[in-house]
């Protein structure tokens, strides 16, 4: 291959994972900045909830539709429409002035999203040689799940330096940037649509409404109550949209997600996996934050820094866990990783106890090490089980996947902790009645660490929730190695040694 065409195509990753990067860190950035943004824009307790939820649901939603569009369209052209509109997005976040404001800028900053990552995992996937992806794919997965680990850090420094405006607009010349870049490196002229190529029209509310359903009823879950009727309205909608999408899909002349992916074993399988890796990972990423704030007193930039024995194996070992795909395929890789985790979740299960960051570091490390193993191998085997027409689709399914999996992590992580912190407070107070206004007391100190706390601040109730606070996050780190282990278990028994290779043509490699 000419020198300068090799050039461009590294040139198209870095693009692209700076892309990816920055789509990524937006989803957990926000976080540090919601109680400043609340006192400035007099944001609503549910208001507070939406900066965050709007993104991600938007993004879960219609991040297939953008892998649809890119097949059709051209994945190269999509991945400009959304770049761009991320950028617009992301300085309507910036100047936002109001609730309303905010969270319809947030809702079209996902869809931005939903826009790009579909078609940068097809870009970069197309623009190597099966026996380079892998390595490519390793730099693309493993620096932007940094980025996503490393977001509360970046968010907190932002917004002690300069405001929590920051946190959006650093977008702006991070993505006009990427606008730049992929003038330059992405080719003008795209493929041309497949013959007849269009868009399932009556398949787009079928599955808006269906996932919109599923993620935003499990979002809420905990907030507005499990048996409320519009948990339940949610519920019922997706269970009636999704397989009705399906069975629409199977019968469709362009269907929008071509279920014929599945047959691929190892897609099914490798997308099953990132979901469950998701599901567990939230657990570091949201509940181990809190954790280290609430009982060992770190600030928020701290609590990011914390995370460094986490993303460290991942920048380190990303590269490499991509050659070893090239070289062994998906089962060893995938399966000896997502045990990793599991063990790692199990390490923090049992030393959250000792109530010293030291102890947790070696779960850290163990995690992170598995997750490199895991993301680059199960991302590129996936992509290399589909068709070359069909890459934008099976990106989009596998980043669904993965959305829906972290957003099942957080609700059902979420309730466990919740509801074991409430019974244990509940017994303490049982007790001793007397004791229920110190226990709402320290709560809201706990919450808020610069609140100053009254005569009933005593260790014994400080103790006891910071007791509470670590039972309940361990419980849940349980749960969470209990979802790798099976994702260890189905990888080993299911994938193929050997890695799934480009089908020529015809249906996806099984």
């Amino acid at each position: 291959m000419p020198s300068s065409e090799r050039n461009r195509r590294w040139w198209v990753l870095v693009t692209m994972t700076g892309s990816l990067s920055m789509i990524l860190l937006d989803e957990t950035v926000v976080s540090v900045a919601l109680p400043t943004m609340q006192d400035d824009l007099g944001l609503s307790t549910a208001g507070v909830q939406w900066v965050v939820n709007a993104y991600l649901l938007s993004l879960a939603v219609l991040v297939a539709l953008g892998g649809r569009i890119g097949d059709l369209i051209g994945n190269e052209r999509v991945f400009r429409i959304g770049a761009l509109v991320f950028v617009l997005a992301s300085a309507a976040c910036g100047l936002a002035q109001s609730e309303t404001w905010i969270v319809v800028a947030r809702v079209v900053q996902g869809a931005g999203a939903a826009l790009m990552t579909p078609s940068s995992g097809a870009i970069v996937t197309n623009a190597f040689d099966a026996d380079e992806r892998g390595r490519a794919m390793g730099i693309y997965s493993g620096v932007s799940l940094i980025f996503l680990a490393l977001g509360p850090l970046i968010g907190g420094s932002l917004v002690e330096a300069i405001g929590w405006e920051a946190v959006f607009f650093v977008n702006l010349p991070v993505g006009l940037a990427m606008l730049a870049l992929a003038h330059v490196t992405l080719p003008r002229a795209t493929a041309p649509p497949p013959a007849g190529g269009r868009i399932d029209w009556p398949g787009v509310p079928l599955l808006v409404i269906g996932l919109a359903g599923l993620v935003l009823g499990l979002m809420q879950g905990r907030a507005w109550g499990w048996g409320s009727p519009a948990i339940v309205a949610l519920l019922v909608a997706a269970a009636l949209a999704l397989p009705a999408f399906v069975w629409w899909e199977l019968r469709a002349r362009d269907p929008l997600v071509q279920l014929r992916l599945f047959r691929s074993r190892n897609f099914r399988v490798d997308t099953l996996v990132l979901a469950l890796v998701q599901f567990g990972i939230v657990g570091v990423s949201l509940f181990g934050s809190i954790w280290v704030q609430d009982v060992l007193g770190f600030g928020p930039v701290t609590a990011g820094l914390s995370l460094l024995p986490l993303t460290l194996p991942l920048l380190v070992l990303s590269v490499g866990t991509g050659r070893l795909y090239d070289r062994v395929g998906p089962r060893v890789p995938v399966a000896a990783g997502a045990l990793l985790v599991a063990a790692g979740f199990g390490w923090l299960a049992v030393a959250l106890h000792e109530v010293a960051y030291g102890w947790i570091v070696p779960g850290y490390v163990l995690i992170g090490v598995g997750l490199a193993l895991v993301i680059t191998p199960a991302s590129t085997d996936a992509m290399n089980a589909a068709d070359r027409a069909l890459r934008g689709q099976a990106s989009g399914v596998v980043q669904t996947m993965r959305q829906v999996g972290g957003t099942l992590g957080i609700a059902v992580l979420g309730t466990i902790i919740a509801n074991l912190m409430h019974h244990r407070v509940s017994e303490w107070v049982a007790a001793d009645p007397s004791r229920a206004g110190d226990v709402a007391e320290i709560q809201t100190v706990l919450a808020n660490p610069d609140a100053a706390p009254g005569h009933a601040a005593d260790a014994s109730v400080i103790a006891m929730l910071r007791d509470a606070v670590t039972g309940a996050i361990s419980s849940a780190y349980w749960v969470a190695a209990a979802s790798l282990l099976v994702a260890a278990v189905l990888a080993g028994l299911l994938l193929r040694r050997i890695r799934a290779t480009d089908a020529a043509g015809g249906a996806p490699a099984g």
